[in-house]
């Protein structure tokens, strides 16, 4: 990755498949970020929540391997408010690191996951993606510094079997759609490359 791909961004939405690099992706600019000044600070925003021994230890050996390449980067849960937690943590000198949108959308329009509510309709599921990401939106817009999303591409293989699996990857493809809509840079994460498909207009000057 060149120095000249590490130019943060006022957004970038780097979207991936699993093991694509994507995570690690957003982590060089957020070292690019603080490097690039003392008075900088750097927030990661993690929406993943340990519901099972697995999901448990797989993140907490994230939070250690961050730890030790990111220590300046502390991480704050937030599984559901995500817009209101960028709000919260955004500023001019603090770049805040969302990861990821897919867990995120996974909480929301999963409720059984995180809360005794039922299982909402197709419908119901819909209007909940809508304006959950009508309020991510919103927050990106308002951010008074950069944002980084990480986010999975999971729209490329074969139609997943199942009403609620192709309702989710449908919800998702057209959040990861609204999202790139407003961000100054988009990028594509495959085996640890970046394929740029979006670039702020600073870049052709």
């Amino acid at each position: 990755m060149s120095e000249a791909r590490l130019r943060v961004a006022r957004s970038e939405l780097i979207l991936g498949g699993q093991r694509s690099g994507k995570s690690r992706r957003a982590e060089a600019l957020a070292q690019s970020w603080l490097a690039a000044s003392k008075a900088h600070s750097a927030v990661m925003i993690a929406t993943g929540q340990a519901l099972d021994a697995e999901m448990r230890a797989r993140i907490e050996r994230h939070q250690a391997d961050r730890a030790q390449r990111l220590a300046r980067m502390p991480t704050v849960e937030e599984p559901l408010a995500l817009a209101q937690a960028i709000e919260d943590h955004s500023s001019v000198h603090t770049l805040v690191l969302v990861d990821c949108l897919t867990l995120w959308l996974t909480n929301l329009l999963m409720p059984s996951e995180v809360s005794p509510m039922p299982t909402p309709t197709p419908a119901q599921v819909q209007v909940q993606a809508g304006a959950a990401s009508e309020r991510l939106l919103q927050a990106l817009r308002r951010s008074s510094g950069p944002v980084v999303l990480v986010s999975n591409e999971i729209g490329l293989g074969v139609i997943p079997l199942g009403r609620e699996v192709r309702d989710f990857v449908d919800a998702l493809g057209r959040l990861n759609q609204e999202v790139a809509t407003v961000c100054e840079r988009v990028t594509l994460m495959a085996a640890g490359l970046p394929l740029i498909l979006k670039e702020p207009t600073w870049r052709n000057k």
